[in-house]
Formats: C-alpha cells, sequence, structure tokens
C-alpha cells in the first residue's frame, strides 16, 4: 500500500478516548508514526485522568486533554482549540466521540469503522477509514492504522518514563497490584496473601501497589490484613512505577492496566486471567507476540509475560463476571488455586537471576 502524503513537517493527532490500559495499547501506532514522521509534531487528545500512561513518552511532542464528563461550554472550547489544527488526525476507536473530535482536528481523517448503518456516514467524514474486525487484539488492531498509512509498524508499547522515588526498594522485591478497576476481575484475598508469604519464604520482598481512591484503599487493607508487604498504594505515579516495575524480579496482577505497564517495563509479569479473553486482551511482550495467546490454559508463556488461567468450559465467556454485572465475581477466578499461579512465578523467578 502506498504511503499516505503528507507535509513535510506534519501535525499529527491520535485520539484515544478509552481507560488507562487502552491508552498505552495505542502507544505501538504512536511509535510507528514517529518512525514514518520523524519531524512529525505529535499529540494524543486522551482523558485527563489517562494522561499520565504517556508521561515522559519520547514518541508524543504533547498531550491534550479533556475531562471525561464535559460540560457544554468545556466542548466548544475544545473544538475550537483543535479546529483543523492537524495535518492527520487519527481516531483509535469506532465510537461517534472521537470521531467527531478526529473530523474537527484533522486536514486528513481517519478511523475504524463498523458496518453498520452510521457508517456509510462516517465513512463521507473521513479520508480513511480502517474496517472493525472482530477478535483481533488490540495491540493488532493498533498496527492495521500504520498498514492503512502505508507505513512500517513499530510493534512495542512504550512505558511512561522510569523517575526514582524516596524508599525504592533494594535487594529482590517482587511488585503485586491486587486491585483491578472492577470486582469481576478479582482474585480472592486468601490467594493474595498465600503468595506473599510464599515469594517471602524464597526470600522476596514483596510491594503491594495500588491507586489513591480510597474504595481501592479499602478493598487493599482487607487484602493485606496481616500480610508481611510494604505498600506503597497511592504513593507512585506512573513514572515512579514504571521506574518500580523495571526492577523487579517478578511481577503479579489481574487483568488491569498495570499488568500491561510491568509487561511493556520489561518485568517478568504473571497475569491473573478470568471472563477476558487472552487473545484480544493478553499483556503484549517486550519483543511483541511471537505466537497469539490461546484463548484457554493453565500456564502460557509469551515472552517476559505468563498468562494463568483457571478455565471452564464457558472460558472466556468476555462477560463481566458470572452475572454479567460490573460488581460480579467471577468463578473462573475464584477457583484459581496459589499453587497454580506460583509455578508461573517461579519460572518468572528463574527468568530473571
Amino acid at each position: 500500500m502506498n504511503r499516505i502524503a503528507l507535509p513535510e513537517r506534519p501535525r499529527i493527532l491520535v485520539v484515544a478516548l478509552r481507560r488507562l490500559g487502552d491508552v498505552l495499547l495505542t502507544t505501538p501506532l504512536i511509535a510507528s508514526l514517529r518512525k514514518a514522521w520523524p519531524d512529525a509534531t505529535i499529540e494524543a487528545l486522551v482523558f485527563a485522568d489517562t494522561a499520565g500512561i504517556l508521561a515522559g513518552n519520547p514518541d508524543l511532542d504533547g498531550i491534550v486533554t479533556m475531562p471525561p464528563r464535559r460540560s457544554f461550554t468545556q466542548s466548544l472550547s475544545l473544538v475550537a482549540k483543535l479546529w483543523r489544527r492537524y495535518d492527520l488526525a487519527i481516531s483509535t476507536q469506532s465510537g461517534d466521540r472521537p470521531v467527531f473530535f478526529a473530523f474537527v482536528a484533522g486536514g486528513i481523517r481517519m478511523a475504524p469503522v463498523e458496518a453498520k448503518k452510521n457508517g456509510a456516514f462516517k465513512r463521507f467524514l473521513l479520508h480513511k477509514s480502517v474496517p472493525v474486525v472482530a477478535g483481533v487484539h488490540r495491540v493488532e488492531d493498533m498496527l492495521r492504522f500504520a498498514d492503512a498509512l502505508g507505513i512500517a509498524r513499530v510493534p512495542r508499547l512504550v512505558p511512561p518514563a522510569a523517575l526514582p522515588f524516596e524508599g525504592n526498594p533494594s535487594g529482590d522485591y517482587a511488585v503485586i497490584h491486587a486491585a483491578p478497576m472492577f470486582r469481576y476481575k478479582q482474585w480472592t484475598a486468601q490467594g493474595w496473601r498465600d503468595i506473599a508469604a510464599s515469594l517471602k519464604a524464597r526470600g522476596v520482598t514483596v510491594i503491594a501497589t495500588g491507586g489513591p481512591a480510597a474504595q481501592e484503599r479499602a478493598y487493599l487493607d482487607d487484602v493485606w490484613r496481616g500480610a508481611e508487604v510494604t505498600r506503597l498504594d497511592g504513593k507512585l505515579n506512573w513514572g515512579q512505577l514504571s521506574g518500580l516495575l523495571a526492577g523487579a524480579r517478578v511481577f503479579i496482577g489481574p487483568d488491569t492496566s498495570v499488568t500491561h505497564l510491568a509487561a511493556a517495563c520489561g518485568c517478568p509479569t504473571v497475569a491473573l486471567f478470568g471472563p477476558t479473553d487472552p487473545r484480544l486482551w493478553g499483556p503484549w511482550p517486550v519483543g511483541g507476540l511471537s505466537a497469539l495467546w490461546a484463548d484457554t490454559g493453565a500456564v502460557q508463556q509469551r515472552g517476559n509475560v505468563w498468562l494463568v488461567q483457571h478455565a471452564f468450559p464457558c472460558t472466556p465467556c468476555q462477560l463481566e463476571g458470572c452475572e454479567r454485572r460490573l460488581q460480579s465475581t467471577s468463578a473462573c477466578l475464584d477457583a484459581l488455586a496459589p499453587q497454580q499461579v506460583m509455578v508461573a512465578i517461579d519460572e518468572a523467578l528463574g527468568s530473571r537471576r
């Protein structure tokens, strides 16, 4: 495919109005754009509460933020700020809002388009459209934009620039991030405590991370009650977390943005998966996927990532828990045994001596 024609020093905007993990998974596209146009000005439009995951990204010249819930006046102000400011604007989503902002911002507009009634109207607004394909890993989804632009793929995630912090641990340590955003991705509290005890018995200090929200910290109070861990929840920004992960012997976490970040930082990463389909959302190892994730497997390894599941016949259902709601439990996670997780952890520990 022929490379798209842009000015000598183009201005490019990437629109990614999704959650933290999704924004991190757009960085291979941003890296591909930077390689193709090293003299370009490349910026990203994201929600304000996700901007930190792009902090210090060497492929970006700037980050434009918007509140997740904005007033009409704020929307008008953003439209005025973005209006035809960029030579190329790429919406990484097919939704009406991100496609609208790509239309507002770009002289040339590009977005994924679904085969629905409103798809024809969106294609009319766009110069290039990428058909939405089901069953594709999110990173592969991003790299399909590079194909459509006629530029080389750069299939690597770019974590936030690592920053030091006071109290950075010395010696061998593991990082556990036990709190996903939603209940249906949670593992059992006893399981986390058993893993922490097993790591300590192996001479590895356990560092527990988490966000600053009161509800999340209350959950972690229950998880870590009586456990010998060093808690850093609510104390690190994204750059400091990147630095912590880069030096860890192993990271363990559920399907959450921090698990994707750990894999991107090169840390041996053990990911606990339940209803989520690894073929779509399995962590992306450094160097990319030499073979795609399978839908199920007791322990799968790809590069620096080990993916652990307890598979029922319905796994992975891609639903929000057994009750189809965010606060539901997931039987496949509840049934996951600490011994099975430790098999993966021991393999990961052995990979970084």
